[in-house]
């Protein structure tokens, strides 16, 4: 039986009583090697290894959930009567001075800004801030670390597929939408940017927001997305991943490199994402607040992959470190500093991809390069432990990450701007 899911619709009867295919986490968790491992875990932390069913079907149903919200907007404007150009130009509008500045702005304007600018009840501003500061002082090691964390789930082709087709991230390309990338994270992440109306942070998230619309719709009526594989492509599920690869994940992967984030700061992290996820069009009503029930969705993910990504995996894989090779335009210094980049880069994808998966790849060579980030990291430990004892000095450690992160920035677009548009064709 055929399973059929219109974008941006809720989960029709027929998609509820199946999964797709492709997500084996019923199956993989009863296997008799992942029961024993189960049962140790649970035996010595006194807690289990996998979230709740009632999680694990939230997962499994929101595979097949898109943001009906802001695919309404795209559909009813950008696709209707407007027109893409006369409503982008609405949009940069209603980003700056609120939709009431734009007087003939579409019902399904004013709905998604309605949604997009009420803040939750649950929000705490506090914690939200403390998240976006973490990421500040971790500067440019949280591009690093996420754009190599990210390759591993290149393998499976629900994520593959969708950046294969657009080719975002794919040969040439890859180093120009990594850097879109970074943009975001920079602008989400300035003192108060997420929070007061009006900031780049909260524009650069709307139009993130729009973008995954285009890409999805578009993702979705190829012929080579399979539904009952692999659900809706950019899913609710997906998305929330990609919300805990921004928090836990890091977190967890930079303390043995000399960053030492607390417990604390980690629930601020996730705080800060489950909201920054608010604005991107995500469900966080099962949104994990916990640092425990965050690491069982990722246990539960991981034992479900598929490994099916095939080719389109191998060029999304490949693609990333070889994007920071040094440019034949490029000359002395700057090309010394590509060249540094680029090792640099090769070495963290050895520090965050398993080493089985990173085997099947045609990768650089991380050796020697890899011992460059674990030889800094007592100077790193240091500078933390000095950020966290000296009056004043966490202050000037946050500006000189920030300055560094956004020269960082600079240098890599070589004057260019970030455009976070996705509505040219697919590439196949």
């Amino acid at each position: 039986m055929e399973i059929s899911v219109p974008v941006g619709a809720e989960t029709p009867r027929t998609a509820a009583a199946h999964h797709p295919t492709s997500f084996r986490y019923r199956e993989r968790r009863e296997s008799r090697d992942i029961r024993r491992i189960r049962e140790s875990f649970m035996t010595l932390f006194r807690t289990d290894l996998f979230p709740a069913d009632d999680i694990a079907e939230a997962f499994r149903a929101d595979l097949y959930r898109g943001d009906p919200t802001a695919e309404r907007f795209v559909a009813e404007v950008f696709d209707g009567e407007t027109g893409a150009k006369r409503g982008r130009k609405q949009l940069e509008t209603a980003l700056r001075d609120g939709v009431d500045a734009v007087p003939d702005a579409h019902d399904a304007m004013r709905e998604l800004f309605r949604e997009f600018e009420t803040v939750p009840d649950w929000v705490r501003p506090e914690l939200v801030e403390q998240g976006a500061a973490i990421w500040r002082r971790w500067g440019t090691m949280l591009f690093a670390m996420a754009g190599a964390e990210t390759l591993e789930m290149y393998t499976e082709a629900a994520v593959a597929t969708p950046l294969s087709l657009a080719g975002g991230y794919a040969g040439d390309n890859a180093l120009r939408r990594f850097l879109e990338t970074t943009r975001f994270w920079i602008d989400v992440s300035e003192p108060g940017a997420i929070l007061t109306p009006g900031s780049a942070g909260r524009a650069t998230a709307l139009k993130v927001r729009i973008m995954h619309v285009s890409v999805r719709k578009r993702v979705a009526q190829h012929r080579e997305w399979d539904p009952q594989r692999w659900g809706l492509p950019i899913s609710q599920s997906y998305m929330l991943l990609t919300l805990l690869a921004g928090s836990i994940t890091p977190a967890l992967g930079l303390w043995p490199l000399g960053h030492f984030t607390t417990p604390g700061e980690m629930r601020a992290l996730l705080h800060f994402q489950r909201y920054m996820g608010h604005l991107l069009g995500v469900r966080v009503d099962w949104y994990p607040e916990t640092i425990g029930d965050a690491l069982r969705i990722l246990a539960m993910v991981m034992i479900s992959r598929a490994d099916d990504a095939g080719e389109q995996g191998r060029e999304l894989i490949e693609s990333y470190p070889a994007a920071f090779a040094p440019r034949p335009d490029q000359r002395g210094l700057r090309r010394l500093r590509q060249a540094y980049n680029y090792r640099l880069h090769s070495a963290y994808t050895a520090l965050y991809m398993s080493p089985i998966t990173r085997r099947r790849y045609d990768l650089p060579s991380a050796f020697p390069w890899i011992l460059w980030p674990l030889a800094r990291t007592p100077f790193v430990a240091v500078a933390e432990i000095a950020r966290r004892t000296v009056p004043g000095l966490d202050r000037l450690h946050e500006r000189v990450t920030r300055a560094h992160r956004e020269n960082w920035y600079r240098s890599q677009m070589r004057g260019r701007g970030a455009q976070f548009d996705a509505t040219g064709a697919l590439r196949r």
